[in-house]
């Protein structure tokens, strides 16, 4: 493993995604939730700068005192940070200026891999790539969100849609009852919530080769899904009526006909495309109303080998939960997932956004279930 090499190329594909994105770009936060693209430039550099070269880097000189407290994410063993929700209003530092700050804080990072370097360093180096990783899928998604609540409707980048993937299979798996063995085993990177392999038992099922599309989902919408309370968790009932969600995020009814926001904006639905930017509570009433379900997380894992996957972050019907003997490491870094083990729901998988080499089996994604920005999608079990 060149880490070097990994560290330059993770860093590059940041600037990549942004390089098409104009000034004005940067800055916009239209919800808390999704962070502008200039912060994520400057969080993913914070990372390497408060976790590896403050500690290991000998007579470090931070790039400027205040960013600590900007581009803080959630870590309190840190310090303080800025509210999530005022991410945007950060019209100051500039653009360039965080540019510079990436700039300087790879040429550290450049210095630090010059020297041998301990395992641990080492660790910390491949979960900072790892991170920015997560951040450079987080940033597809948020700056779709900016771009598509835009009453323009502006074009991101020809060729860069994320979501025209086609079904090539069809029919069902079958996952004979038994006790199998889930979770990483530990020979390659993986995130601490995945440690912890262990027995679990399955029930005979059978899981869809296939993630519901577009025109599938159409079907649910036009026989009055949205307004059927039988179809929906009694939670997921108040929010389609709180929020008024009458279809995933993106679409619109102009004149009768539905169209989507793409990164190549808006364009009339394509019927045969995967579904995406659905939540939970409408992944679940959809399944419901094909008197199916959606697979646990474990029945996925199992089915895994035999699926087609990485085109949509699949939801599952498990609850993000500690593995057997899951602990909490020392410091900032254990605050990396396991405070986040409640009210959020599994996801599996992959998406178009997600980067080269970021995913594996074993991976566990965990959202809200009222969430609809990722590129999430819909496999049904029965």
């Amino acid at each position: 493993m060149d880490l070097l090499k990994d560290f330059e190329s993770c860093r590059k594909l940041t600037e990549a995604i942004c390089e098409p994105l104009q000034t004005e770009d940067y800055v916009p936060q239209p919800v808390a939730y999704a962070s502008p693209p200039k912060w994520h430039l400057a969080h993913t550099t914070w990372f390497f700068e408060e976790m590896i070269l403050k500690k290991y880097l000998d007579n470090y000189q931070e790039f400027h005192t205040d960013y600590s407290f900007l581009f803080n994410s959630y870590y309190n063993t840190v310090g303080e940070r800025t509210f999530r929700a005022h991410r945007g209003n950060m019209t100051r530092p500039l653009v360039q200026e965080v540019y510079a700050y990436r700039a300087y804080v790879n040429e550290q990072v450049g210095k630090l891999l010059k020297e041998a370097i301990s395992d641990e360093l080492r660790d910390l180096l491949v979960l900072g790539i790892n991170h920015e990783q997560q951040h450079q899928e987080l940033l597809w998604t948020d700056l779709k969100f900016m771009l598509g609540h835009n009453p323009l409707f502006p074009r991101y980048k020809e060729g860069a849609s994320l979501v025209g993937d086609r079904n090539d299979e069809q029919g069902f798996i079958r996952i004979e009852e038994g006790i199998y063995e889930v979770g990483s085993e530990g020979k390659t990177f993986h995130f601490d919530n995945e440690k912890g392999r262990h027995k679990t038992y399955i029930q005979t099922c059978e899981i869809s080769k296939a993630l519901v599309t577009n025109g599938e989902y159409l079907e649910f919408i036009e026989a009055g899904g949205y307004e059927t309370f039988r179809w929906w968790l009694d939670e997921a009932w108040s929010w389609i009526n709180e929020e008024n969600v009458r279809s995933p995020l993106y679409w619109h009814k102009i004149e009768g006909k539905w169209y989507y926001y793409t990164l190549e904006g808006l364009v009339p639905v394509d019927p045969d495309a995967i579904l995406t930017h659905v939540s939970y509570y409408e992944a679940m009433a959809y399944a419901t109303w094909r008197s199916m379900r959606l697979p646990t997380e474990f029945e996925w894992e199992v089915a895994s080998e035999q699926l087609d996957w990485g085109k949509r972050w699949e939801w599952t019907n498990s609850a993000y939960l500690p593995y057997p003997g899951f602990q909490v490491a020392e410091g900032a870094v254990g605050e990396y997932n396991g405070k986040f083990m409640v009210n959020q729901q599994v996801l599996r998988g992959a998406s178009g956004a997600t980067s080269p080499g970021h995913s594996r089996k074993t991976y566990r994604n965990f959202f809200h279930p009222h969430l609809q920005w990722q590129f999430t999608g819909i496999r049904l079990a029965k």
